[in-house]
C-alpha cells in the first residue's frame, strides 16, 4: 500500500534550487519514464516561463509545471496576449492519483489570471485527456506526436 501524501504545496519557482528540483522531476518523468530525448525536454523556454513547484510538508519535490505568455511566447500561444501556454506538468510516480497534478494545474491557472490571461492552451499526452477533461478542458484539433508521443491540443477558458 502507498504511503497517503499530504496535501502538496504549490508555488511559484524564485530561486535555482527551486528550478533545479522542477528540472529533476521532469528528468525523471519524461526522460527516464518516458523516454523523451534531454535536448527536446530541455527546450530553451524554462527562461521565459513561470515555473511552479509542489512539494510535500517536508519539501520533497513531487512535481512541477510551466507556463508561457507574453511577446516571448508568441510562437506557441498564437500571439494572443490573452493565451497562455501550459506545459510540462510532469508528477513523480509515488504521487500520481493523489491530487498533485491538480495542484499544479490550479497554481498554474491562478498565476495565468494573475497575469491577466484569460485563456489556458496546453498539448495533452492522449492517456492524460481525462485528467485534463475533469478540470475543465476541452481538447480540439487532430492528434499530433511530439517527442514520439501522441498528443491533442486543449484549452480552458479561465
Amino acid at each position: 500500500m502507498t504511503p497517503a501524501i499530504p496535501a502538496p504545496l504549490v508555488r511559484r519557482v524564485e530561486d535555482p534550487a527551486d528550478l533545479e528540483a522542477c528540472f529533476a522531476v521532469r528528468k525523471e518523468v519524461f526522460v527516464a519514464e518516458q523516454g523523451v530525448a534531454e535536448d527536446l525536454e530541455y527546450d530553451g523556454r524554462d527562461g521565459d516561463a513561470l515555473q511552479v513547484l509542489a512539494t510535500d510538508g517536508d519539501g520533497v519535490p513531487l512535481g512541477t509545471g510551466r507556463l508561457l505568455y507574453g511577446p516571448r511566447a508568441a510562437d506557441v500561444t498564437g500571439g494572443d496576449p490573452r493565451v497562455g501556454a501550459l506545459g510540462r506538468l510532469a508528477v513523480v510516480r509515488r504521487a500520481r492519483g493523489t491530487g498533485v497534478g491538480a495542484a499544479l494545474v490550479r497554481g498554474i491557472e491562478e498565476a495565468a489570471r494573475a497575469a491577466g490571461l484569460a485563456v489556458v492552451d496546453l498539448h495533452a499526452q492522449t492517456h492524460a485527456l481525462g485528467f485534463y477533461e475533469r478540470l475543465g478542458y476541452e481538447a480540439y484539433g487532430d492528434e499530433f506526436f511530439d517527442a514520439g508521443i501522441p498528443h491533442r491540443s486543449m484549452r480552458r477558458t479561465l
